[in-house]
């Protein structure tokens, strides 16, 4: 069945079993920073935003996303280099394949929690699993973006 929705600001169609899952329909269409790694919805690898939230991209069926809109990494680019420059100045990046949904992840807390203390941080963040970096570098790198970005909002404001 076709379905469609907006990629990344950009309308698209695509064929779709009805048991397609969204992950394997977003890597079709290109986008290679949707990953899966453990098929079980623990790992936060697939993340993506549909209509602005964060969800799992491999537990959702292809279908249900027609008319909606979704986000993958290529379509926050700039945004997610920026966060990016912090996590790789941390030493958070270590390996670099759960970045992009660690990304998604961080770039949709920024969006939803105002100031974020570390508990705040940890919990939106306990379904994105890491096997090279021990979270510490990545704390580190979360909070530092956090507090660059309330001060350039803050200036923003005042301009």
């Amino acid at each position: 069945m076709e379905i469609q929705f907006i990629l990344n600001g950009k309308q698209v169609t695509a064929d779709v079993q009805a048991d397609s899952i969204l992950l394997d329909v977003l890597r079709s269409l290109g986008c290679k920073s949707v990953k899966c790694g453990c098929e079980t919805t623990n790992c936060g690898l697939c993340t993506v935003w549909i209509d602005g939230r964060s969800r799992l991209s491999c537990s959702v069926l292809a279908v249900s996303i027609e008319g909606h809109e979704v986000t993958t990494l290529e379509g926050v680019e700039e945004e997610a280099a920026e966060f990016g420059r912090f996590l790789a100045a941390e030493g958070g990046e270590q390996c670099g394949f759960c970045s992009p949904g660690f990304i998604m992840n961080v770039l949709a807390m920024k969006r939803e929690l105002e100031d974020p203390d570390l508990e705040e941080i940890k919990e939106y963040l306990a379904g994105n699993l890491c096997r090279c970096t021990g979270y510490m570098s990545q704390l580190r790198a979360i909070r530092k973006y956090m507090a660059a970005q309330k001060e350039k909002d803050g200036k923003e404001a005042r301009a």
